[in-house]
């Protein structure tokens, strides 16, 4: 068999892998800060503008819902705001529905328009 493949080829050790070390390393830690600078910082500076904007939400500030609903704020407690959508109706929708707030007269240019 000698022939087919030297000998001396058969009997020499396949030389040691090196390891990656720290230049393996580089790539993976890249590609994770970018996905942290392009997707995390930004999602948590909405969350915490979502949080201060429904902390300082008070009786008579205007909103608008995640449904499209304008209304004005009449009451509120920890988990609900009770909304005025127009005379004598009013519903309650959860704290965290609130989209965002609208300046003021929005709502009573809204009511002027219907009549």
């Amino acid at each position: 068999m000698g022939f087919f493949i030297s000998d001396a080829m058969a009997e020499a050790a396949a030389p040691a892998a090196q390891a990656p070390g720290l230049a393996g390393l580089i790539l993976p830690l890249g590609i994770l800060a970018v996905f942290y600078f392009l997707f995390v910082m930004p999602q948590q500076k909405r969350n915490k503008e979502q949080k201060k904007m429904l902390d300082s939400l008070g009786k008579g500030a205007e909103v608008v819902t995640t449904g499209g609903i304008l209304g004005k704020v009449s009451d509120l407690d920890d988990s609900f705001v009770q909304l005025e959508l127009t005379d004598n109706v009013h519903i309650y929708v959860q704290r965290h529905a609130i989209a965002s707030l609208v300046p003021k007269g929005t709502y009573k240019a809204r009511k002027k328009a219907e009549k």
